[in-house]
């Protein structure tokens, strides 16, 4: 059976279940659950004879002798103790909840994911199956898995300006459903292909790839993702996505390359509730001695984690919301510690209608971790506006790897000391561009939130955004025009 005859077999089901309100989220979970028990069952038979750490009652064998009452007890059972392992296993199952409540429907799961041999399948079908229903599973707006979710196409691109080298490791510290870590691997496996030899390989199975995600459902896709591609082992202790906030403490890991879309959303919080049993929201400032600045903004502490992480040779490619290039107080502190302590070579300007997230604006910053030195180590950043007169939405015309191509070229990672500007005096319209170190920190608060392109949709009828898009972003300026009234009234009370 082909990947698009499994992943429409695979989809028929879901839309069956939709009937009795499972939603796209839930069934990929329960997708997720038994797809790992009948991959384990086939490593533990010949030819491989794997060692399992699946207590022989809760086998995938246990599910498919049984039906009806008998199965669907059986499989909450058995979701709760393999929730209590250790290592990949219980990072799998953490939480697991059985969410089919019609055994007949389970049966018929079963039976579907039975009919396969998955093990064998190559890794690339495999992969092709579980994030083209992750992808679908992020299109379904109402869940909010879209937030975890970076444009493939996007990945790609950042990748291939970054090139990862086998033997070397990689970071995402908010690390979603894991796309940054299947870009590289994809990458590396296809790139240097000549180079992987068998330790090579063994490294990059087990030892390539370190994130961070805070959401146990959407890490235990991650792992999944990873598993189905060939990533991780079915009894590896160290689990290689942690549920730790990457941000609370430096673990002293030091990494080759980060590749990471940490979450948008301005504040990092803590919700509590207070001697009066009312809720009250905290802003969380994370006190970190190897941070430059404290702040509650979650993106500017993303930005210096991120700087911490790397190796002193390491290099990173980040997304970036707009505010990060232009907010002043903390914000400008970590843009000119960023120019001085690394070299922030390259901002691609990315075009909105691309994130699932609505009217988001955001930009990838490139740059190469240095050790200390005198004088700065940014000398000049490159800027690509694939913003200016660019449209894409999520539906009609969306954002594809030969769009960001011409960018990719202009980047030329063989060589960035030998790059040619397409802006000039004479071509006004160009979209790569050069600002010297000493122009950039002369603007005010070092905004670097550059452009010079002229717009043409400010008045162009045509490209109009969607009704619903405009409405979207109308409603998200208002809620945070209201939160900022709420917070400068709360001031006002406190010093009354």
């Amino acid at each position: 059976m082909t990947a698009a005859a499994i992943v429409s077999k695979v989809w028929s089901f879901c839309n069956v279940l939709r009937d009795d309100g499972v939603g796209y989220g839930d069934y990929l979970e329960q997708l997720t659950y038994l797809l790992f028990l009948k991959m384990a069952d086939e490593y533990s038979r010949p030819p491989h004879n794997r060692k399992i750490a699946i207590p022989k009652e809760f086998t995938w064998e246990s599910l498919t002798k049984r039906t009806g009452a008998d199965l669907e007890d059986h499989y909450s059972r058995l979701l709760k103790e393999l929730g209590s392992k250790p290592g990949m296993i219980g990072q799998i199952f953490v939480k697991a909840q059985n969410k089919i409540q019609d055994p007949a429907k389970l049966s018929r799961i079963v039976s579907m994911i039975n009919s396969e041999k998955w093990v064998g399948m190559d890794a690339d079908v495999k992969g092709d199956i579980y994030e083209g229903i992750l992808e679908k599973n992020a299109e379904d707006t109402k869940s909010g898995a879209g937030q975890y979710f970076t444009p493939r196409a996007l990945i790609k691109a950042m990748v291939e300006c970054i090139r990862p080298e086998p033997k070397k490791t990689i970071a995402d510290p908010a690390c979603g459903t894991g796309g940054f870590f299947l870009g590289a691997y994809d990458f590396i496996t296809h790139e240097h292909k000549s180079k992987l030899d068998k330790s090579a390989k063994e490294f990059l199975k087990l030892k390539t790839f370190k994130g961070n995600e805070i959401v146990a459902s959407t890490r235990r896709l991650c792992l999944m993702n990873l598993f189905l591609h060939g990533i991780g082992e079915m009894t590896q202790e160290d689990v290689i996505v942690s549920p730790n906030d990457a941000l609370v403490s430096d673990s002293g890991e030091r990494f080759d390359y980060v590749l990471a879309n940490p979450p948008f959303g301005k504040k990092s919080s803590m919700t509590s509730t207070n001697e009066e049993g009312e809720q009250e929201k905290e802003d969380l400032t994370y006190n970190r001695q190897d941070f430059w600045v404290s702040t509650s903004n979650k993106q500017l502490n993303f930005v210096q984690h991120i700087r911490t992480v790397l190796k002193t040779t390491g290099s990173a490619a980040v997304v970036v919301p707009d505010n990060v290039l232009f907010e002043g107080g903390a914000g400008e502190t970590i843009r000119r510690k960023l120019l001085e302590t690394a070299n922030l070579h390259t901002i691609l300007r990315l075009p909105t209608g691309i994130f699932y997230a609505h009217g988001v604006k955001a930009n990838v910053i490139f740059f190469d971790n240095k050790p200390a030195a005198k004088t700065p180590w940014t000398k000049e950043v490159w800027f690509y506006d694939y913003r200016t007169n660019i449209k894409h939405t999520l539906k009609k015309n969306v954002l594809k790897f030969e769009d960001l191509k011409p960018f990719i070229e202009c980047y030329h990672a063989e060589n960035i000391a030998k790059r040619k500007e397409t802006w000039s005096e004479k071509k006004p319209d160009g979209r790569w561009r050069k600002f010297s170190y000493d122009d950039l920190i002369a603007r005010d608060k070092c905004n670097l939130d550059v452009f010079w392109l002229k717009d043409d949709s400010m008045i162009d009828l045509d490209n109009l955004p969607e009704p619903k898009e405009i409405a979207a972003e109308i409603v998200a300026g208002l809620k945070s025009a209201a939160a900022r009234f709420e917070k400068v009234l709360a001031e006002l009370s406190n010093h009354h």
